[in-house]
């Protein structure tokens, strides 16, 4: 009988920790109030994990497979995602990281017995975790670890076709397919700057000394944001779209710890991997203390929405609203259709597994069919704010509509919107109406631009103007159809020289300027908002100042209120900036500059 103990004990935590861990995981992803049960999951999982390490020889004789450890450490990495999702806070993101790492290295779902590897069961927990991993590389930027991940994963579903024929794999290869998709769309650029906030590349030595002394009658920080996506047929992974994928990084730190001196993965002909990067085989709870930078303020909490209902993005924006800390401001970041979208086939769902296992927060994905029109007049809609941008699988009146009046109650707390939207330009009438607090506005062009106007699906690419806000020299790039590779380095690094010291000089502008809005003033001391004015005014001049026919107001980006003229499209400085990064990239024959 006492040898039986340490393995019902261990049955028994087991059990426990799954138990604990069911209610952190269907947990909504918002909100700022404290997690209380997340540190009894974690206690649970922590005293699993010590009891078998303990208890090893004993378990292993009693029959503990080595997939069972590494379902306890896949679960552990999984945990600690959860918490990153709800908090935003990169050191969780790195111990999942860690974990999913010493699971792959270890071969963990290797190895097992003749028994367990003709278990479909077992397939699908190692399925899984490939795509786990999967995503927790892609936030991390770990290109060279997602790629390897992509290969094992492929390898993986075509060995599980073969060895169960009886079952489909169809769901997984979705999976598969997602991300070849989302690695697509910035493959030539995956060496090039972070999106994240980077000191060395996003503060300005020029104009650091105006940036410090800059102090406004009231300072907001950014504590909180919101990001939605839904658009039809939009590149994803799981529930991060591409331009949600791209406003998340924009909207953290790039910590500068010894994780992020990306060595290279390799890859062995026996299909073991070995990474250098120091936490290979291995799992040290303690370890990321040594990746991440004291020094660096808290990332913003972010909700990241994928195709919510209306009822839903209201319902996250009020308790994002109700928990807003004092002197604090919340960003808003909405991508979607408005009154052009078009009727379009219903997208389908993938496995209740595949979904679950994947899921950033409770908002579930959902069937997705575009309206041949939107609320324009003749859709019954007695809403004051007629137009609106679209949510929703079915065209039903104004349920599946977000009309501008909608988002009106939330201008009680400081709020800075950005609406990217083919319809973005009715959401003007939020500037004037707010309830208590002024709000930033910037809004998307109504179109894209690029060279010959036929530069592809604006939504299989991601947003044009979501791409300015998040990496405008990309989007210059994408704008002019020019080709980037490894060779080109060079031109970028000078082109990022250029952008900089642009930057730099509107910066100090924005500073001194007397006539700098409240609404603006009042967030130039956050580093994250001020990085995002900046490339809006990069943004609006290259759009402003390219040669094109016809109405050009649809094409432009808006800000409301309007940021200083000294920084606008017509300013000598702003002009000159834009030529000298024309004639580097040799297209200043596409644009007119009247001040030069």
């Amino acid at each position: 009988m006492a040898d039986d103990a340490v393995p019902q004990t261990f049955r028994a935590l087991v059990e426990g920790a799954e138990r604990k861990f069911a209610k952190v995981r269907d947990a909504p992803a918002y909100g700022r109030g404290p997690n209380h049960y997340f540190p009894k999951v974690f206690k649970a999982y922590m005293k699993l994990w010590d009891y078998q390490q303990k208890n090893r020889s004993r378990l292993v004789e009693s029959g503990l497979q080595r997939w069972e450890i590494g379902e306890i450490a896949s679960r552990i990495g999984q945990l600690y995602f959860v918490q990153y999702m709800r908090t935003s806070e990169a050191r969780f993101l790195l111990e999942s990281y860690i974990f999913y790492e010493a699971i792959l290295n270890r071969g963990y779902f290797e190895g097992s017995s003749f028994k367990a590897l003709k278990d479909r069961g077992l397939r699908f927990k190692e399925l899984r975790f490939y795509a786990r991993f999967l995503l927790v590389a892609l936030i991390l930027n770990r290109w060279e670890m997602v790629k390897l991940l992509l290969d094992r994963f492929k390898a993986l579903v075509d060995d599980s076709k073969a060895k169960f024929p009886d079952t489909t794999f169809k769901e997984w290869k979705v999976v598969m397919q997602e991300m070849v998709r989302f690695m697509k769309v910035d493959a030539a650029f995956s060496n090039t700057r972070p999106l994240r906030y980077c000191a060395m590349f996003d503060s300005y030595p020029n104009s650091l000394p105006y940036v410090a002394r800059f102090h406004a009658k009231k300072v907001l920080k950014l504590r909180d944001a919101l990001l939605m996506s839904y658009h039809r047929n939009e590149v994803k992974f799981a529930e991060l779209t591409t331009d949600t994928f791209r406003m998340l990084q924009c909207l953290e730190w790039e910590p500068s710890g010894s994780f992020y001196q990306k060595q290279p993965v390799e890859s062995y002909d026996n299909g073991v991997s070995t990474d250098q990067s120091g936490t290979s085989g291995l799992i040290d709870i303690n370890l990321v203390a040594d990746m991440t930078d004291p020094s660096l303020p808290p990332n913003p909490k972010k909700a990241v929405l994928y195709r919510p209902s209306v009822i839903q993005l209201l319902a996250v924006l009020a308790a994002i609203c109700d928990e807003l800390p004092p002197d604090s401001v919340m960003l808003i970041y909405i991508a979607a259709s408005g009154d052009s979208g078009q009727t379009t086939v219903p997208h389908k769902h993938i496995s209740g597994s595949v979904r679950t296992s994947l899921k950033l927060n409770t908002v579930h994905e959902r069937s997705n069919f575009m309206p041949e029109n939107l609320v324009n007049g003749k859709g019954g809609s007695s809403h004051p704010f007629e137009s609106s941008v679209w949510l929703g699988p079915t065209r039903s009146g104004g349920s599946n509509n977000l009309y501008p009046g909608d988002l009106i109650p939330f201008t009680r707390r400081p709020a800075f919107f950005i609406i990217d939207s083919d319809n973005s330009h009715s959401f003007k009438v939020l500037h004037g109406a707010e309830r208590g607090e002024p709000a930033a506005l910037l809004l998307s062009p109504l179109r894209p631009t690029f060279k010959n106007q036929s530069g592809g699906d604006i939504v299989q690419n991601g947003s044009q103007f979501t791409l300015f806000l998040t990496a405008p020299l990309r989007a210059c790039w994408q704008m002019f159809g020019l080709a980037f590779s490894d060779d080109e380095v060079d031109v970028m690094e000078d082109a990022e020289s250029i952008v900089s010291a642009a930057f730099s000089e509107w910066e100090v502008i924005l500073c001194t300027s007397t006539s700098l809005n409240l609404v603006w003033a009042q967030v130039l001391s956050e580093p994250l908002l001020r990085r995002l004015i900046l490339r809006f005014i990069f943004c609006r001049s290259v759009l402003t100042l390219f040669r094109r026919q016809g109405d050009n107001a649809r094409y432009l980006p808006v800000c409301l209120p309007e940021l200083p003229d000294s920084v606008s499209p017509h300013s000598e400085i702003v002009q000159s900036a834009v030529l000298r990064l024309a004639e580097h990239l040799k297209v200043s024959h596409y644009f007119g500059f009247d001040k030069l």
